[in-house]
């Protein structure tokens, strides 16, 4: 039996999503959970990008969805095309994070509590934060929220 999902439900989902994990991180950030920010803002920026990719198929479990997002822009309206390379752009950029914030640096003997510092959860913080205003404003464009 295959799998029936309403993309309305799935963009709402992901939408949800990438707002808790935002809203997550910015208070991992205040909390000066370094670790905990990387962690959220990636998942934030990952699901930001899915809502995007549920307006036309329902995402891969990737944590890299940069691929898929550059595939469905080329149905995107010459308007919003440019937004969703910049969010594909910026999940490609964090996706390595969801790793790294899990499980540090093996070779290196790091956990993931010490690979991070102040300016690089400010980074993800910053690129979680412009992900979920791109997607917002794509679905907006697309009509889709």
């Amino acid at each position: 039996m295959a799998l029936k999902v309403n993309p309305k439900t799935e963009i709402g989902y992901r939408v949800k999503l990438a707002e808790r994990y935002l809203a997550d991180a910015e208070n991992a950030y205040e909390r000066g959970d370094l670790r905990g920010t990387v962690a959220a803002s990636q998942l934030a920026a990952e699901n930001a990008a899915k809502a995007v990719i549920a307006v036309y198929r329902i995402p891969s479990w990737s944590h890299d969805p940069s691929h898929e997002l550059r595939e469905v822009a080329e149905q995107i309206p010459p308007s919003a095309k440019a937004l969703a390379e910049e969010l594909a752009s910026i999940a490609e950029l964090l996706a390595p994070e969801h790793g790294r914030a899990t499980y540090g640096e093996p070779t290196r003997g790091l956990t993931p509590w010490e690979i991070y510092g102040r300016e690089d959860a400010e980074k993800a913080l910053q690129r979680a934060r412009r992900a979920v205003e791109l997607a917002n404003t794509i679905l907006k464009e697309l009509e889709a929220r």
